[in-house]
This record gives structure tokens, C-alpha cells and sequence, in this order.
């Protein structure tokens, strides 16, 4: 398989897209943007290539004849299609290396000398934190326990604190020094690029599952399973172009020259899944971008706030924050509000205290997300005023679009200021909006290939055998 890639280095997530020649997704991938930018670019790629095989995976599984195709899902026992129940199993294996990394590291540091009259209790404490959730890994990802995320630092760290908070209750160890030995030893292994096989935890998840074939699975139907595991671990993938994009895209390991504006990438990536696009807004992590794109999905102007999180991902990550929720619990949790208290502050900082003044009050929690998600959106359409309004088609994109209240609050300005004569102005979402920058960059990518410019490496693809990249890189302030 050929294809370009495009990568999208986002102040909170790191995005790849695979594209062929014939401008068709092959893989999307995506991780937390780490401290290290090289390993975040990679493990979004690898990620992106991990969901190409999967899907020629589930192609050459449809293949099958129906009779072995229905032994395989019987063998294995469970409702779920196999290829989606094989996926998750691979993300099993694939957590369960990571946390034997993770105790590599742990059992590292417990070697410090400042930890030597502490090693006695933590050592032991720490073996049934991480034994626990090794145990308790094959329910999140094959049973029915909920994971309410898919980034290894999400699913370790909730185990990992859950464990300490409860040795630290029953036992007196203190909690803080534990937490600390996980702080420490999640930034090791996230700035470490471990070199794994596909192929060998495919393996692994077929051994798993149980397909009804024998030890070996040489015989049986498991044995047509493996067949065509093997065949889709040894499928070449050639990545012909690379281009970057994003946030942080200064310090991307790419090429000067294989590297361009998060503005051009989101239009042209939003104009991609939605033709008609004329009007795009952005809003991610760090920032919102309110771009206006011509019939071919060029930039003809744009705004963004580029000198403030206030409006962005991270208001809402700060909202959630006080609250003491996940992220994608603020959403749903304001749709239930019977009204929509005025706020005074869009500032991330100062939004934090009026959340609290106004509960103090005694007004509900969610009429005051309510009216905090107003007032970002009202933040967001002064920048789309400014970029010279809303025309027909107007997309939505980014990670704050999942928001369900964001997107509420959004149509109804929209129809509020740009709808005329019972027309309503079309409003793109698309489950995909998080990869739209990576598109554009991919769309980049291809057009240096046709325009027979030369595919350079990013560092990151170049130096791949390096089992331990480098962090030099700074985090660009939030303000």
C-alpha cells in the first residue's frame, strides 16, 4: 500500500492521517502530545498505520467464506464481530506491554538513593497497585468495565491513583509519594519510542480470543485467522510524502519545507469532507481559528485568538477541572440546564472563579455550564464576524465539537444572526473533525508527490531505531 502522510502537532493531541494516491483515508491515529514532539509524531503515525492494517484486516476477514467466517465468530464465543473484538484484544496486549513498562521504570527510581528508607514499603505497594491493574486491564478492554479513554496515561493513571489512594487509606503510606514514583515514571516512558511488532501482537490477540484451533493454530478454522493475520502484518505500507501542521507545528522533526499553516491545513481539510464548505470554525486545544475558504478550499481570510486560551479546549478542560469531571461529562451535564446564567468572564483563569462564586450562590451546576458555554461560543462567533461572517456551508471542527452543549449554543447563534427567510445556513459536523488538519496536511503531502518534489523524512521516521529520543522541546504557554 502507498500513501502520503499528514500530521497535526496539536497543543493537547498529536493527529496522523494516511491518504493513497486516490485520496481515500487509509489510517488515522492519534496520542496526547507529549513532552517529547518526536515520539508524539510517531506514535500517531504508527497508530494511523496500525488502523490501515486493521481495516485491510476486516477486508480480508469479509473475504472468507461464510461458513469459516461463522465457525471463527462461534470459536470465539462473544457477540462482537471478530475484527472489532481482534482490534480491542491488540489494545490489550498493547496497554499491557506499556505497563510493564511502566513497572520497569517505577522499580528504576525506587532504586534512588532518596528513596532508599521509603523502598521497604513503597516496593511492595507499588507491586499490588501494578498487579492490580494488569488484572483488571482485560475487563476495560475485552469486558464490560468502562474506559473513558484510549491514551495509556489516561487508563494507567486512573488505575494507578485509584490503587495508591486505597494502600494509602488502609496501610498510612503516603499518598503523595506514591503518586510521585507514577508522575516521574510516566514521562520516562512517554519520551521512550519502545519498537513494537504488529505482527507479534496480532498474535497475541488471535491467542487471546480463542478461535477453536489447537495450540499452534495449525489446524482447524483459527488456522485461516492466522493465515490472514500474517498476510496483513507483512503487507507493505510505503510512505511516499510527509507534511506537518499544528499548534506547535515550530518545532515539528520535519523539513522547513514539509511543514504548513494549521489555517491552510484546516480549510482545505474541512473543504475535503465537505465540498461546499465556505465557512470553517476551529476550535481545539489551544486556540480557535474562524477561517473562510473559496470554492476550491482556499484560505481567502481568517482570525484567531492567538493570544489567549479563553474560548479554546482548555476553557473547558479548566471547567471540567473544578468540577471535578471528565471532560466529556461538561456537555451533557449543561444540556440538563433549564437555563442559561449570564457570566461575565470568557478568561479561562477568572471563568474558574465564577463558576465558584456562582455555586457559592446557590445557582445549579449545570445553568452556570450553560451559560459558560454562551459565552465561549459568543467568543467564537466575534471571531468568525471578523473573518467576514458565516456563509453557506458553514463546518465545525475540531475536538470541542464533540461537546454536544458547544454545538447547541453554536446553531442557535447561527440562526439567531445569519439565518434570512427561513433559510437555515448548513452546519457541517463530521465524527472525524479532529483528524481535519492532518487531511489538509496529507492533501499537502500528495500534491508534493504529484508535483514530483522529493519525500523527505521527519527526524522521527528517520532516527525510528532509536529506542530513546531526545526532549529539547519547550511548551509554547497556554496565555
Amino acid at each position: 500500500m502507498k500513501c502520503v502522510v499528514g500530521i497535526d502537532l496539536g497543543s493537547t493531541t498529536t493527529k496522523a492521517l494516511l491518504l493513497t494516491e486516490d485520496r481515500e483515508v487509509l489510517g488515522r491515529g492519534i496520542t496526547n502530545s507529549r513532552s517529547s514532539y518526536d515520539v508524539a509524531c510517531a506514535v500517531a503515525r504508527e497508530e494511523a498505520v496500525t488502523a490501515a492494517r486493521f481495516a485491510l484486516l476486516e477486508g480480508r476477514l469479509r473475504e472468507l467464506p461464510d461458513d469459516v467466517r461463522s465457525a471463527l465468530q462461534g470459536g470465539i464465543g462473544h457477540r462482537q464481530p471478530i475484527e472489532d473484538l481482534l482490534q480491542e484484544a491488540f489494545r490489550l496486549e498493547l496497554y499491557l506491554d506499556e505497563l510493564a513498562r511502566l513497572r520497569e521504570e517505577i522499580f528504576s527510581l525506587l532504586e534512588a538513593p532518596y528513596n532508599v528508607e521509603w523502598r521497604p514499603v513503597l516496593e511492595p505497594a507499588v507491586i499490588e497497585i501494578l498487579d492490580a491493574a494488569e488484572a483488571h486491564a482485560p475487563e476495560l478492554f475485552l469486558g464490560e468495565a468502562e474506559r473513558k479513554s484510549d491514551f495509556f496515561r489516561d487508563i494507567a493513571g486512573a488505575a494507578y491513583i485509584e490503587g495508591a489512594e486505597r494502600i494509602s487509606s488502609e496501610e498510612g503510606i503516603p499518598f503523595e509519594r506514591l503518586l510521585a514514583l507514577y508522575d516521574r515514571a510516566i514521562l520516562d516512558v512517554e519520551t521512550s519510542l519502545e519498537q513494537r511488532s504488529f505482527a507479534d501482537l496480532l498474535r497475541r490477540a488471535v491467542a487471546r480470543i480463542g478461535t477453536g484451533a489447537n495450540e499452534n493454530g495449525s489446524t482447524g478454522h483459527g488456522a485461516a485467522l492466522r493465515r490472514v493475520a500474517e498476510d496483513v502484518a507483512g503487507e507493505p505500507i510505503e510512505e511516499l510524502s510527509f507534511v506537518g501542521t499544528g499548534y506547535g507545528r515550530q518545532t515539528l522533526p520535519f523539513p522547513k519545507e514539509s511543514i504548513r499553516s494549521e489555517i491552510l491545513c484546516h480549510g482545505r481539510g474541512a473543504h475535503r469532507f465537505f465540498p461546499g464548505t465556505r465557512t470553517v470554525l476551529d476550535i481545539g486545544g489551544q486556540d480557535t481559528k474562524a477561517i473562510q475558504v473559496d470554492d476550491g478550499g482556499v484560505v481567502t481570510s481568517f482570525q484567531m485568538n492567538d493570544r489567549c486560551a479563553a474560548g479554546s479546549g482548555r476553557y473547558l478542560g479548566y471547567l471540567a477541572d473544578e468540577l471535578n469531571l471528565g471532560l466529556h461529562e461538561l456537555g451533557p451535564l449543561a444540556l440538563q440546564a433549564t437555563r442559561k446564567v449570564r457570566v461575565n468572564s470568557t478568561c479561562t483563569v477568572f471563568a474558574g472563579a465564577e463558576l465558584r462564586e456562582r455555586l457559592a450562590l446557590g445557582e445549579k451546576r449545570e445553568d452556570v455550564l450553560a451559560g459558560l458555554h454562551r459565552a465561549m461560543m459568543l467568543r467564537a462567533m466575534s471571531l468568525l464576524a471578523r473573518s467576514g461572517g458565516i456563509s453557506n456551508q458553514f463546518t465545525f471542527t475540531g475536538g470541542v465539537c464533540k461537546n454536544p452543549m458547544a454545538t447547541s449554543v453554536l446553531r442557535d447563534l447561527v440562526d439567531d444572526n445569519y439565518s434570512e427567510g427561513g433559510s437555515q445556513i448548513t452546519m457541517n459536523i463530521h465524527p472525524d473533525s479532529i483528524y481535519m488538519g492532518a487531511m489538509g496536511a496529507a492533501l499537502f503531502a500528495l500534491e508534493d508527490l504529484e508535483a514530483g518534489k522529493a519525500g523527505i523524512l521527519p527526524t522521527f521516521v528517520q532516527g525510528a531505531e532509536t529506542a530513546t529520543l531526545e526532549t529539547p522541546q519547550t511548551a509554547v504557554a497556554e496565555e
